[in-house]
């Protein structure tokens, strides 16, 4: 049976009308990502990272009220739908739970080369030109500022300060965006962020010089 065609429709109807920075094209990149990645990590389960990869945002807590519980319930009911191997199912469930950031300071239950790969596909897409552009419209969507200056980044944030916190999007940039680089899974994931990091150094190079008339 083909669990990822199904997958792929299930989820681009689901995320249909979605937040753009958390729409199917997110997710399309992160599982062509993913499949990259993969291909230089031997022994993982490919089914699993292409499985988890389609379905690791398909109900973001961010847009559900800050319940992290309905993703992972999503995500297994359809799976247990199509006839997914229970051991596969709960993998998949295992990587959704914890494969985000959420502040980066908290203790995970749970680890695999599968999570390894997903999330760094996922931290890739967070990275680099195409997370400068859903950074800003994700703070659009939020009606944040995009930057002042008499308001400093927050580092070290708990879990929930991290989920509740609504600070400009510049900001964002040093509470998560540059630490993501440093904190890549595989090999390929820290060779593929290098540039996108530099990317991220520049544009805040400019966005500085541009606020302060230098150009």
């Amino acid at each position: 049976m083909d669990y990822i065609e199904d997958t792929i429709l299930f989820v681009k109807e689901t995320l249909e009308g979605a937040e753009g920075g958390h729409d199917w094209h997110h997710i399309h990149r992160v599982y062509v990502n993913a499949k990259m990645i993969a291909k230089g990590e031997e022994g993982c389960d490919g089914t699993v990272v292409e499985l988890a990869a389609l379905l690791h945002d398909i109900a973001d807590s961010k847009f559900n009220g800050g319940d992290e519980a309905i993703g992972p319930s999503k995500a297994e009911v359809f799976l247990v739908g199509l006839g997914v191997d229970d051991e596969i199912v709960e993998h998949v469930v295992q990587i959704i739970k914890n494969i985000s950031y959420k502040g980066g300071n908290f203790e995970r239950d749970f680890n695999s080369l599968e999570l390894q790969i997903v999330q760094d596909a996922d931290r890739l897409d967070a990275i680099g030109a195409i997370g400068i552009a859903r950074a800003f419209n994700y703070g659009g969507f939020k009606n944040r500022a995009i930057y002042d200056s008499s308001i400093e980044p927050r580092m070290n944030m708990t879990k929930e300060e991290y989920k509740n916190y609504s600070g400009p999007t510049i900001n964002h940039f040093y509470e998560k965006l540059l630490l993501l680089k440093g904190l890549m899974n595989t090999e390929t994931g820290r060779q593929l962020a290098e540039s996108r990091h530099k990317y991220m150094e520049g544009f805040l190079a400019q966005f500085y010089a541009e606020c302060d008339g230098v150009v």
